[in-house]
C-alpha cells in the first residue's frame, strides 16, 4: 500500500517502531510493509542520537549547565542583553507578595478578598512543579495544589453558553470556579481540601508488584454553606513554567496535524483539540495551556491565575474581587486596590510577567548520548509513547519574541486532549475536554523535578511518586502502551525511565 508523505503518517510509523514496519522511498511515495509483531526483541538496539536533541529548546535552551534548585529559573539562552532587564523585572513581579487593601504600597495592594497564594512563586515553587500536601489541614497548609469546581448546566441559557464556547464550565453557585482556602484579615477562606489515599497494587509481567496510591478528594470546613449536590471537583497541581514561550510559538497548523478525532488510522490514539474562548481576540482559539488545554494564550493564562489564585484584577479579568460569587456579599464589598480606573495588575505589569513566563528556559539534556538512554529512547518509540508525547517541532513566526522563532525544539507533547481512562478521570468537563481527557504534558525537564522541587510527584494531582508510577496510571488511549511497558524486563523498564529522566 502506498501513502503520501505526511506528518501524521510519520508520527504513526514512529509510534509503531522500527520492528513493526520497514519503509522504502520510491518516487516521492512510501511503500509500507508489515514485517513482525510489536513484540520486543530480546536485546534492544539503541536509537540514533539526533542532531540538536541535547538542546531541547534550540538556541533558547538555558546556557547554564549546572543542575541545582535554580535549574528552571534561567532566561532563554538567546535572549539579548537589553531584554534581560525585562526578564528580571518580570521575575520580581512573579515573586512579589501582594497585600490586602487599603495599604500604603499602592502598587502592591488588592490581594483577595479570597485567594490561594500571595504570589505566583508561592504556587510555582522555584518555577517548577507543585506538590501534594504531606497531610491534611491543619497539619499541612500547602499552597501549590487546589481544587477546581463546577456544576452541570441547569438551564437552556447555560447550555447555550457552553455550546458557544464563551464559557468552559458553569461555576459552582456558592464557591465559584476554584476553592480558595485563604482570605484577607477578618474573613474566612472558603474551605479545606482533604485527600485520602488507598493502595492500588499493579503487577508487572515479571511478577514485580508496584503499589500505586489512589486519591479520594473531599472538602471540609466549608464557611459559606453547602456545596451543590452535583458539584464536580478536579484537583490540580501547578505545572513547571519552563519552555512555555516555545510552546506558544508552535504553529496552530503543526498542532492540528496530529488531530485524529475518530482514530481513522487505527492506532488507538485519537488526539483532540480543545477550542476555548480568547478574551483578547473575542473568538474561539486553540487551547494549548493548562491540564485540559483550557487556555489559548499565556497572557490569558497569567491573567486568569492573578484573578483565581491571588484575587487580582487585570484588563482581561477586570473584576477586583476575583472569584467571589454573588452569595459571598462580604467579598464583593471588601476594599480593593484599583486606582484611577486601572486594574490592580496594570497592563505594564502583566506584560512583564508574561515576558518572564515566555522566557523561562528549558535546561540542557543530561547524558543524551549514553547507550542506556538511547536504548530507552528506542523503547519509548517502540511501545507507542511518542504517539502522544510528540518529540519535535520547529517554532513558527512571531510578532514579538523573535528570538524564539525557527527553533527546533523537543518538548515531547502534542498539546492535544487524550482519553486517559477511568483511573485518571476527574469527571469534570472543561470546554471541549471530557471528564476523562487530559492534555499531553510536555516531558522536557521532568528529570530535574526532584533537584528543583525536592520530589517527583507527577500527573495532574501529583498522585504518582515517580516516573514508573506515572506510566502505570496511563489508561484509555494509552492502555496498550502501558501494557507493553508492563511486559518489559526490569532492565528495559530502567532504560526507558532513564531516557525520560534525561529529558
Amino acid at each position: 500500500m502506498n501513502f503520501k508523505l505526511s506528518r501524521l503518517f510519520l508520527r504513526n510509523v514512529l509510534a509503531l517502531g522500527a520492528g513493526a514496519f520497514f519503509i522504502v522511498l520510491t518516487s516521492g511515495f512510501f511503500a509500507l510493509k508489515q514485517t513482525t509483531s510489536l513484540a520486543l526483541p530480546a536485546s534492544v538496539k539503541p536509537a540514533a542520537f539526533e542532531i540538536g536533541e541535547e538542546l531541547p529548546g534550540g538556541k533558547a535552551t538555558s546556557k547554564k549547565s549546572f543542575r541545582n534548585r535554580n535549574a528552571f529559573s534561567h532566561s532563554s539562552g538567546n535572549l539579548s542583553f537589553e531584554k534581560e532587564l525585562s526578564f528580571k523585572i518580570g521575575n520580581a513581579l512573579f515573586r512579589k507578595l501582594w497585600v490586602s487593601s487599603p495599604a500604603s504600597t499602592k502598587s502592591s495592594d488588592g490581594l483577595g478578598p479570597l485567594f490561594n497564594a500571595r504570589s505566583c512563586q508561592r504556587c510555582h515553587l522555584k518555577d517548577g512543579r507543585g506538590h501534594t500536601p504531606e497531610a491534611n489541614w491543619p497539619q499541612d497548609d500547602q499552597v501549590s495544589m487546589f481544587l477546581r469546581l463546577s456544576v452541570p448546566p441547569r438551564s437552556r441559557k447555560q447550555k447555550a453558553l457552553l455550546a458557544s464556547g464563551r464559557a468552559a464550565v458553569i461555576d459552582e453557585p456558592t464557591y465559584g470556579d476554584q476553592l480558595q482556602d485563604l482570605a484577607i484579615q477578618g474573613h474566612d477562606g472558603e474551605g479545606r481540601m482533604n485527600i485520602e489515599y488507598s493502595p492500588f497494587p499493579v503487577t508487572l509481567g515479571d511478577g514485580t508488584v508496584v503499589e500505586l496510591r489512589k486519591p479520594q478528594y473531599s472538602i471540609s470546613n466549608l464557611k459559606y454553606g453547602p456545596l451543590a449536590k452535583d458539584v464536580m471537583i478536579s484537583p490540580r497541581v501547578t505545572p513547571p513554567m519552563i519552555g512555555l514561550g516555545l510552546l506558544e510559538a508552535i504553529s496552530e497548523k503543526d498542532i492540528l496535524a496530529s488531530v485524529d478525532n475518530q482514530d481513522h488510522d487505527g492506532d488507538g490514539i485519537s488526539g483532540r483539540a480543545n477550542w476555548v474562548w480568547s478574551r483578547q481576540e473575542n473568538k474561539l482559539k486553540l487551547g494549548r495551556f493548562g491540564w485540559k488545554a483550557g487556555m489559548p494564550s499565556l497572557r490569558q493564562q497569567s491573567a486568569a491565575a492573578f484573578a483565581g489564585d491571588i484575587g487580582l484584577s487585570t484588563s482581561l479579568f477586570p473584576i477586583p474581587f476575583g472569584d467571589c460569587t454573588s452569595v459571598q456579599s462580604f467579598c464583593r464589598k471588601a476594599p480593593h486596590g484599583e486606582n484611577d480606573g486601572k486594574p490592580e495588575v496594570t497592563d505594564e505589569m502583566l506584560d512583564l510577567v508574561l515576558f518572564y513566563t515566555q522566557n523561562l528556559a528549558v535546561p540542557k539534556r543530561r547524558n543524551p548520548k549514553a547507550p542506556s538512554v538511547l536504548k530507552g529512547k528506542a523503547l519509548f518509540h517502540k511501545i507507542g509513547c511518542a504517539s502522544c508525547h510528540r518529540p519535535r517541532y520547529v517554532t513558527g513566526k512571531l510578532a514579538k519574541n523573535k528570538h524564539l522563532e525557527g527553533q527546533t525544539i523537543w518538548p515531547y507533547t502534542d498539546l492535544l486532549l487524550h482519553d486517559m481512562g477511568e483511573g485518571l478521570a476527574d469527571h469534570r468537563p472543561e470546554g471541549k475536554a471530557s471528564g476523562r481527557e487530559w492534555r499531553t504534558p510536555p516531558l522536557w525537564g521532568v528529570g530535574l523535578t526532584k533537584t528543583v522541587n525536592g520530589h517527583e510527584f507527577l500527573l495532574h494531582d501529583g498522585r504518582a511518586r515517580s516516573v514508573l508510577e506515572a506510566i502505570l496510571w496511563h489508561g484509555g488511549e494509552a492502555k496498550q502502551s502501558t501494557e507493553r511497558f508492563k511486559q518489559l524486563s526490569k532492565q528495559e523498564r530502567d532504560w526507558l525511565i532513564e531516557f525520560v529522566r534525561s529529558l
